[in-house]
């Protein structure tokens, strides 16, 4: 049954419809619907935010692993230091840490560094301790790199498999066997791979 209401007060005309009858009890429970999510709506959030997050956490880890190579590289600095020192005495480089008036390898040491070797003028970084498993074990090379016509023009250090700058020459073998993906953008070789 539809009835309507009019009012005419001087301001207008207002006008209530209303309708009296039977309803579907199909719409008056759709009318009635409880709030919140169903168990399949909420597995399906949850199904979505666990794919977002095993996207995340391999590119954290390798951003953990990054910053460990990085935060060993300070390290090398007094290897660097001795190493130029006898460089610039003797224009030869020293053979060994002894050589280079260093202690014993495994004693030039920090939180993921187990060893610094000098070799021939070459600083090998080897990681351990609380080094990622994903770099344990694996050598970071820093080589020296000399004008050779101009022993007065201080060494430059090539790290990993970077190349040497313009009219420089590299010394030494690299020894790096990090993945590329671990290495500082310093340490990577600019040059296309044939």
């Amino acid at each position: 049954m539809l009835s309507a209401d009019y009012n005419d007060a001087g301001r207008g005309t207002v006008a209530r419809f209303s309708y009296h009858g039977t309803h579907r009890i199909g719409m008056k429970s759709a009318m009635k619907r409880p709030a919140g999510f169903t168990m399949v709506e909420m597995m399906a959030v949850i199904a979505v935010i666990t794919i977002l997050a095993l996207m995340a956490i391999p590119s954290y880890l390798d951003k953990v692993v990054k910053a460990q190579v990085e935060g060993a590289l300070p390290l090398t600095d007094i290897a660097k230091r001795a190493v130029a020192t006898v460089w610039t005495a003797t224009q030869t480089f020293p053979a060994d840490n002894t050589a280079a008036a260093l202690p014993v390898a495994d004693k030039i040491v920090n939180n993921y560094v187990s060893a610094v070797t000098v070799q021939n003028g070459v600083i090998h970084i080897t990681f351990g301790n609380r080094a990622s498993k994903s770099i344990a074990g694996k050598i970071l090379s820093l080589r020296p790199a000399i004008v050779e016509d101009a022993p007065v023009v201080p060494i430059t250090w090539v790290c990993g498999r970077a190349e040497a700058p313009n009219k420089m020459t590299v010394q030494g073998v690299d020894q790096t066997n990090l993945e590329p993906l671990y290495l500082p953008v310093e340490c990577r070789s600019l040059q296309p791979k044939p």
